[in-house]
């Protein structure tokens, strides 16, 4: 069984890779790499990507506030490091790279800050889906959201890039420095994982 879709979920699973972006990476980078228009490019691709790196961060750390503050700060990781960019791989896969990382060493950080064991980081998540206007929908929309928040947080990660934006277990392996077979074996576990929790 597929785990239901609430109205957030539903427009998150949406926001997918345009078909067309205003401009390829090739553009973008040519913009960056000029010194004439090197702030325009720059704005052009925050523009282009802002959106979607907020909602790969925001369905992890949950909180508007710090998916908004950590997003501001994978942008500027991003201008710090876009001349190391080789173009080796996609732009929006390294984009997605650093923002994973970032991402899990916000999550990481924040359980050793306040010494709180994984259980009670969950708790706190979880009561910020129950109070988050964001978060609406009924009691199995909000459990579902809450069985996803019981998965390990890489576990979780590929989970959301895969079932909420659809994206191809190629391009997940890129972002995650994961094989294709592990990522296939970690999405397994989490469907049933979640399927056992909403049965529950």
């Amino acid at each position: 069984m597929s785990p239901p879709l609430n109205q957030e979920q539903t427009q998150l699973s949406k926001l997918r890779f345009p078909k067309q972006c205003p401009l390829d990476d090739k553009e973008l980078l040519l913009k960056i790499r000029h010194a004439d228009t090197r702030s325009y490019g720059f704005n052009l691709l925050v523009r282009q990507y802002q959106q979607r790196v907020y909602w790969h961060v925001r369905k992890m750390v949950i909180d508007h506030d710090d998916a908004d503050d950590l997003t501001q700060e994978i942008f500027i990781k991003i201008h710090k490091y876009i001349d190391n960019f080789r173009e080796d791989a996609q732009l929006f896969t390294w984009i997605y790279r650093i923002a994973t990382n970032e991402c899990l060493s916000f999550l990481n950080k924040k359980k050793r800050r306040f010494f709180l064991p994984i259980e009670d980081v969950g708790q706190q998540l979880e009561a910020k889906i129950d109070s988050s206007p964001d978060m609406d929908g009924d009691a199995i929309q909000k459990k579902l959201q809450k069985a996803i928040l019981k998965l390990p947080d890489k576990q979780r990660l590929v989970f959301n890039m895969k079932y909420f934006d659809d994206m191809p277990y190629e391009t997940i392996s890129e972002i995650t420095d994961t094989s294709v077979g592990a990522l296939k074996a970690s999405y397994h576990h989490a469907i049933k994982k979640i399927e056992e929790f909403l049965e529950e």
